[in-house]
């Protein structure tokens, strides 16, 4: 796909980035300090993370720094494909990994041993279409394209539907296009009328003038009061290892406040690790979701409303307060929201 050139992020060469900042280090971000002696160590040194292709994931990128404060030696990355979270974290591929409800609640439902631990931000999506399609409901009968028949933007699109009063299954013409790439070059060749888009995709699509935005979840009611990010885990290792993931959310939680109070500084980040090259590319993104949630917000609304629609139009079986009952453990969370003043 093609991107757009860099503008005021240009003189931001990686190699003086990272002579000059040292990359970033967690306790130059925010003046953090190795978590307290008297709280036990990890269980395990190790600790594997499902790695998606967005900015928005930023608190899990800027995370890395944080853990080895939390006492993880061993930190690792594993890509994650356009419907591989839950598959990594089943294979015990990774540890934990970022989820979109919607996405989400149909593990849940299938009773995959998976856990959800917090909300992290919301606001990462925006529904794109051509000039046939005014609002959600003019998509009936219209082509829109997914990475896959049960990724994330599926689910989260089939939501949408379901809370306009249609049926995904029978109203919208699913395009399978194999990849995220393909998703995007589909919508950009005219090949189907929608697509949800997630960053850089919806920075990349604007200065293309491709498509018009009809949804920005981190401005429109009512998605943009739930998250559209959560961090999840194996149950397995959350049961084995309380201590290492209660240390790993908070490096989680420590990061998305990086990213509400220096936006430039994460952005920054960003862009020296790779993750994205364009540095106002990044900084836009950060600066427009909402990384302070965590602290204000209560996860499991975001769980009920998604899982509300979604049993709606038979997505799931499940009453959503008992997948919230079984497919959660907020203890962590409510713990470190005490000892991080939220």
């Amino acid at each position: 796909m093609n991107t757009v050139n860099n503008r005021s992020g240009g003189d931001f060469s990686r190699r003086r980035f990272l002579t000059n900042s040292s990359a970033l280090g967690a306790v130059s971000l925010l003046g953090l300090q190795q978590t307290a002696s008297a709280e036990p160590p990890p269980e395990t040194h190790k600790i594997r993370l499902g790695k998606v292709p967005a900015i928005c994931l930023a608190p899990a990128y800027l995370a890395e720094e944080l853990l080895r404060l939390e006492g993880f030696t061993d930190i690792k990355y594993v890509e994650i494909d356009q419907n591989t979270a839950p598959e990594l974290l089943m294979a015990d591929r990774a540890d934990i990994s970022i989820y979109t409800p919607p996405a989400l609640l149909p593990d849940l439902d299938a009773e995959k041993p998976v856990v959800v631990l917090a909300g992290l931000h919301g606001g990462c999506y925006e529904l794109f279409a051509n000039e046939r399609v005014r609002a959600i409901r003019d998509l009936k009968g219209k082509r829109v394209a997914v990475s896959a028949m049960t990724a994330t933007e599926y689910y989260f699109l089939s939501a949408m539907v379901a809370y306009v009063g249609m049926d995904p299954r029978k109203d919208i013409h699913w395009v399978d296009a194999k990849s995220y790439d393909g998703m995007m070059q589909s919508f950009i060749s005219g090949q189907v009328d929608a697509v949800l888009a997630f960053p850089p995709q919806p920075q990349d699509l604007r200065a293309m003038k491709v498509g018009r935005v009809i949804v920005n979840t981190a401005q429109d009611r009512p998605w943009e009061q739930y998250f559209c990010c959560m961090a999840g885990a194996r149950k397995e290792f959350v049961t084995r290892n309380p201590v290492a993931t209660k240390r790993a959310v908070r490096a989680l939680l420590r990061a998305a406040d990086i990213c509400a109070q220096e936006p430039e500084r994460a952005a920054r980040y960003i862009v020296a690790k790779g993750y994205e090259a364009r540095y106002d590319v990044a900084l836009e993104v950060i600066k427009s979701l909402s990384y302070s949630r965590w602290r204000t917000h209560d996860p499991e609304d975001s769980l009920r409303f998604y899982g509300v629609r979604l049993r709606e139009v038979g997505m799931i079986k499940t009453n959503p307060q008992k997948l919230i009952a079984r497919g959660s453990d907020w203890r962590f969370l409510s713990e470190l929201k005490k000892e991080l003043k939220a």
